[in-house]
């Protein structure tokens, strides 16, 4: 086979996190993300568009684990920008940092209760968003 075979997309992104359940609760109120499956080792959140956050407790799986603050950036429209800082900031979540990008985009950045980096950015950050 010469070329890579059809792929739709990323379905599943992990965070390892200390509880899951205050993890689910983050997610839920500021996200609005809805919990699609909980197990004791993970809670499973729908994203919009078909994509699964897994927030995993640290320590709690055999094959897989992590530790650290990772990244996870989550695209919203353009003319939401300016609802999201308001929104956060009534959420008493501090935005850490404003990015303005040379392709016209630009992206907020924030922290989870884990201290994971989380960012919501609008199209023009990536040559492909």
């Amino acid at each position: 086979m010469s070329r890579v075979p059809a792929l739709g997309g990323l379905l599943e992104s992990a965070l390892y996190v200390d509880d899951p359940k205050r993890s689910v609760e983050f997610y839920n109120r500021v996200f609005g993300f809805e919990c699609i499956a909980d197990f004791d080792r993970l809670c499973a959140m729908a994203v919009p568009n078909g994509t699964v956050l897994l927030l995993f407790r640290k320590g709690g799986t055999d094959d897989t684990d992590g530790d650290g603050r990772l990244h996870v950036a989550f695209s919203i429209p353009a003319t939401a920008l300016a609802d999201w800082e308001s929104w956060l900031a009534a959420n008493g979540i501090e935005i850490e940092k404003r990015q303005k990008w040379e392709r016209g985009g630009e992206s907020l950045y924030f922290r989870d209760p884990d201290g994971h980096l989380l960012e919501v950015a609008t199209p023009g950050v990536w040559l492909v968003y």
